[in-house]
């Protein structure tokens, strides 16, 4: 026991010094590490204070640089501020210069002008000084002449007024003749020439429409079932269509009477279908009537979209082709609307491609320039067809030179454009040709005596004769109270008359005749 008690006890005491041993191993080693770590962070300090003042020379470099830079940037900029502030100077320096030029000119100028006034008003108290002398020099005159004459100022002053009047008017009248001649010279060829050129490529026909239409008949036994027990078919007949139905001694014919072109076709096509059918009676007659109207209104369409398409025309408004349709049914001076309008049209067109103008709205303005004389109510008959049909062409969104031409085609209206005044000749020109249109006796034998009577109406006129259809008016008149200066003042006057009392196709051409005749006797 005492032997393991003194191994435990050298166990222990080796143990001891084994770890006082290891301990002063690592002692050592840590003082060499120590060491070792002292010395290397001398040399970093070392390498860093090298460092520190390598950049710190670097950093003072650049500051000094950039110094440098900013100096002489601002050097240069109060330059140029010198500089601008030296123009500156300079500029108002000149100024200043030349306001005291400007201020010396202008006072020197003041001078001058004040010696002109002063120049001027003096010589004004001259002037007034003269003219009281001259006043009192004319008086004296005045009176000399009104002694020596035996007539007042007055009476001088009206007689000579009375002369100059008549002399400036007779030398007005020989100017005006004058003028008109040399314009007839240079205007008149050129404006026949289109004219002419315009007619002919016109192919036109001659007026055959009247206000009666015959409907024949296989035999004349169809007349007593037309005419219905006691009348009452034709009656109704009548009634339906507006239509006078004649029944007389005309073989296989019955005639139907009315103004309206479109009322007689509807009764002739209604008859039509009434005889071929074989039922006649009032309740078929209604009937059919209407189902004859509907088939005219539908025609009427087709007539107008027809005839716009066959000229061109786009964009119409459908009521204006309907106008344009229901023209087919009217007349005017037995002359077809629709005929007359179509080749209006196309006289406009020709005539404004002649003048440089646009054919398409002349074309349009003159198909449409009559739409007026188909009104749809009484209350737009008592309008004038021009009014009427610009007021419908201005409803229906029409072109202002449509509307202006149609309104001003018999000058109801100012003309505005150079589209109106080609309409209206060109208007005239289809209702004044030959077999364009016919005319009752007595409103023409009417005519041609107004004319005659308006040349009556004027002084030292003798006799007067309307010839060619009253298409020229020859005036023969007293050579002893017209003289030949006063013939031609005359027929200006005629004219002027003419144009503003009658109603005429066409022109009037007026012819003075002054005849002087010496005669003595051999005895």
């Amino acid at each position: 026991m005492d032997n393991t008690i003194l191994i435990i006890v050298a166990a222990v005491v080796g143990v001891a010094i084994g770890f006082v041993i290891a301990k002063m191993m690592e002692k050592g080693k840590a003082a060499k590490a120590i060491s070792g770590a002292k010395k290397e962070a001398q040399d970093i300090l070392k390498e860093a204070n090298k460092e520190g003042e390598s950049i710190k020379k670097d950093k003072i470099f650049q500051a000094k640089e950039r110094f440098l830079e900013l100096k002489a940037e601002h050097e240069k900029v109060i330059i140029n501020k010198d500089k601008k502030i030296a123009e500156a100077e300079k500029r108002t320096r000149d100024k200043e210069s030349q306001i005291s030029n400007e201020l010396a000119r202008s006072k020197k100028l003041n001078d001058e002008l004040q010696e002109k006034i002063k120049d001027i008003n003096y010589k004004s108290e001259i002037l007034d000084k003269k003219q009281s002398e001259v006043d009192k020099l004319h008086k004296s005159q005045v009176q000399q002449l009104e002694v020596i004459s035996g007539l007042s100022a007055e009476d001088a002053k009206s007689q000579l007024l009375e002369s100059l009047k008549e002399t400036a008017k007779t030398d007005a009248m020989a100017y005006l003749q004058t003028t008109l001649e040399e314009t007839k010279l240079t205007a008149q060829q050129e404006a026949r020439k289109i004219v002419i050129n315009t007619i002919q490529r016109i192919g036109t026909e001659e007026a055959v429409e009247n206000c009666v239409s015959v409907f024949n008949l296989e035999s004349d036994d169809v007349k007593g079932r037309i005419i219905g027990r006691e009348g009452r078919n034709i009656r109704a007949l009548e009634s339906a269509t507006g239509v006078e139905i004649i029944v007389d001694d005309t073989p296989e014919a019955i005639i139907l009477s009315c103004f309206d072109s479109v009322r007689r076709e509807v009764a002739r096509l209604s008859l039509h279908r009434l005889v071929t059918d074989g039922r006649i009676h009032p309740a078929r007659i209604e009937e059919i009537v209407k189902k004859t109207e509907k088939q005219i209104n539908e025609e009427i369409v087709e007539i107008g979209k027809r005839t716009v398409i066959d000229l061109g025309i786009h964009g119409l408004h459908p009521e204006l082709i309907k106008a344009v349709g229901r023209m087919k049914y009217r007349s005017s001076y037995g002359q077809n609307l629709l005929q007359h309008s179509r080749e209006v049209a196309k006289l406009c067109g020709v005539m404004a491609a002649e003048l440089g103008l646009n054919p398409k709205i002349a074309k349009r303005a003159g198909l449409l320039h009559d739409i007026g004389k188909v009104p749809n109510t009484e209350v737009e008959v008592e309008t004038p067809h021009a009014i009427l049909g610009m007021q419908w062409a201005q409803k229906y969104g029409e072109n202002k030179e449509v509307c202006n031409a149609i309104g001003a085609h018999h000058d109801e209206i100012e003309m505005n454009t150079l589209v109106s005044p080609i309409v209206q000749v060109c208007d005239a020109i289809s209702g004044a040709r030959p077999g364009a249109r016919r005319q009752v006796l007595d409103s023409y034998i009417q005519r041609l005596k107004d004319l005659e009577d308006i040349a009556f109406g004027f002084h030292g006129v003798q006799k007067a004769y309307a010839i060619q259809a009253g298409r020229e008016l020859r005036v023969i008149v007293e050579s002893e109270k017209v003289s030949d200066d006063k013939a031609a003042e005359l027929s200006f006057e005629i004219s002027q008359k003419i144009q503003t009392d009658m109603t005429y196709p066409g022109q009037v051409k007026v012819t003075v005749i002054r005849e002087t005749r010496s005669i003595n006797v051999a005895k």
